[in-house]
């Protein structure tokens, strides 16, 4: 089963598990948020998977930028609002392998879900 990527590629996390996956040969598409986009089912997969709350950055750029009221009432139906306007502020890189989601990279977690 080929595992999907998601993420920005200029970002310093993801770049660490592409490379992580690529030294160790592990086969893997690459979802680029930007170019390739994100849509509503695909991130209500990733909410039901891991909750509005893991799947928010609210460390990155795009957090800081927003107003200190809407960082203040933010919820989920705001939260996931904001993350299909700005795929950026979704926290990255997000792995997904058939029907589970891992948000974020940890060499551990991709080895026991990647490696066999």
């Amino acid at each position: 089963m080929t595992a999907v990527l998601f993420g920005i590629p200029n970002c310093d996390t993801v770049k660490k598990a592409r490379r992580w996956c690529e030294a160790r040969n592990v086969e893997y598409r690459f979802h680029d948020f930007r170019k390739d986009g994100i849509d509503g089912a695909m991130l209500a997969r990733f909410e039901k998977a891991v909750g509005w709350e893991v799947l928010l950055n609210r460390r990155g750029m795009m957090w800081r930028k927003l107003s200190r009221e809407a960082r203040d009432n933010i919820d989920r139906h705001t939260a996931m609002s904001l993350m299909l306007d700005n795929p950026a502020i979704i926290k990255r890189p997000v792995l997904q392998i058939g029907k589970h989601i891992q948000v974020g990279f940890d060499e551990a977690v991709y080895s026991k879900l990647l490696t066999r």
